[in-house]
């Protein structure tokens, strides 16, 4: 890349600098790409926290902002490491920024890195090589024709791109390029793995009639928000079809994983009581998007609310609970008299709505209750109808 280093170096003395001045001063920096400078000011501050491993390497070089913007964080790739084997040969289809290729090279032996744009490929040499992963093999071009005599692959991963036409967000997999349901029967002539990497917005169970090739389907939140659905295919399907495990995973302190398969949520029994407990339970948002929500309170012995809002309580407490834990204080039905002079012994608390007529900017306009403090609130209805203000707070 042709004058590489001094870009990075203008863009790295220029980091904290206005990028709109520095756009609108080039003409005192002929010899610098200005709009591509920026681009790298801008891309770096987007992966500070998302990929600080990237961040502090100061040799690379981001083909767009955009490819920051989309790129896997730092802590879901990690994660996805322990999905692939030591010795297996990869192949990452859509390479994109190539943050995927890097942290899955550091457990394969070997991994080819594929992507349509010249631009990307040519960063991705220069960043591979500045961060010392000399078992990628950088490939250009957009069809299987392209790795002809680069296989045999143990495994495909693949991270289909989620926007459409003017650049708009689609999360149905079909709408997405390319179109898993249509290239996948052909990735199992090459390799007899496949791990796709889904939007989070997708429906779970309408993709698995999709793809009815999954084993594994790993729901990947970072300090509780869903940020990955991982699909894992497998050409040789196991025994049991159509029941594969789902692995509930938040990232962001010690992990906390729950498993579980579709068969097992539908043969739970319906747990639902009308009485709040001593402690109550608000799952983090795997288990909410994998819809675990029987399983759960099966297996922990807890009671739901109400069928529609999952949260939960016990009278001692649960110690592992994937998810958020309070101590109940109080029990308050909502009434309007409530709300009037709830204000007065409850001025400040961080509240949550579930199953319940109000947003919760609705519930702090009638309060006038302030966010923040020690004190949760939780607004919710429960079995049999009646709506209540559950007043806790956080610990044992």
């Amino acid at each position: 890349m042709k004058d590489i280093e001094y870009l990075l170096r203008f863009a790295d003395e220029h980091r904290d600098d206005n990028t709109d001045r520095l756009l609108l001063s080039a003409g005192r920096y002929p010899e610098v790409d200005m709009p591509l400078a920026v681009d790298q000011i801008l891309a770096r501050r987007k992966v500070k926290d998302k990929l600080p491993t990237w961040w502090a390497n100061k040799e690379l070089f981001f083909p767009s902002r955009i490819s920051a913007e989309q790129c896997s964080g730092e802590q879901a790739a990690v994660y996805k490491q322990a999905l692939v084997s030591e010795g297996m040969r990869m192949c990452d289809l859509t390479g994109g920024l190539g943050v995927d290729s890097y942290f899955f090279s550091r457990k394969v032996s070997r991994l080819v890195y594929l992507e349509r744009f010249a631009s990307y490929c040519e960063a991705a040499r220069h960043n591979f090589k500045a961060l010392g992963a000399d078992n990628i093999e950088v490939v250009n071009g957009d069809s299987l024709s392209a790795l002809e005599g680069k296989g045999p692959f143990d495994v495909f991963y693949i991270d289909p791109a989620r926007r459409g036409e003017e650049n708009k967000r689609v999360f149905a997999l079909r709408d997405c390029e390319p179109d898993l349901t249509v290239l996948l029967p052909g990735l199992f002539e090459y390799a007899p793995r496949v791990i796709a990497k889904i939007s989070p917005m997708a429906d779970i169970r309408q993709t698995l009639v999709l793809l009815p090739w999954t084993t594994e389907v790993h729901v990947l939140s970072v300090r509780n928000e869903c940020k990955e659905l991982l699909f894992i295919m497998d050409k040789e399907r196991s025994a049991d079809t159509g029941n594969p495990r789902i692995v509930c995973v938040n990232l962001g302190g010690a992990p906390i994983v729950f498993k579980f398969t579709p068969a097992e949520e539908e043969q739970s029994p319906s747990f639902v009581s009308g009485e709040v407990g001593a402690y109550l339970y608000e799952p983090n948002a795997s288990i909410l998007k994998a819809g675990a929500f029987k399983v759960i309170a099966s297996r922990l012995g807890l009671r739901k609310l109400h069928v529609s809002s999952h949260l939960y309580t016990s009278g001692k407490l649960i110690s592992d609970f994937p998810g958020r834990s309070f101590r109940v204080e109080e029990v308050i039905p909502f009434k309007d008299k409530v709300c009037k002079s709830l204000l007065k012994r409850l001025p400040q608390a961080n509240i949550t709505v579930r199953n319940f007529p109000l947003s919760v900017a609705e519930l702090r306009k009638r309060t006038k209750i302030a966010d923040g403090g020690e004190v949760y609130l939780f607004a919710t209805t429960l079995e049999g109808g009646e709506r209540v203000l559950i007043r806790t707070v956080k610990g044992s």
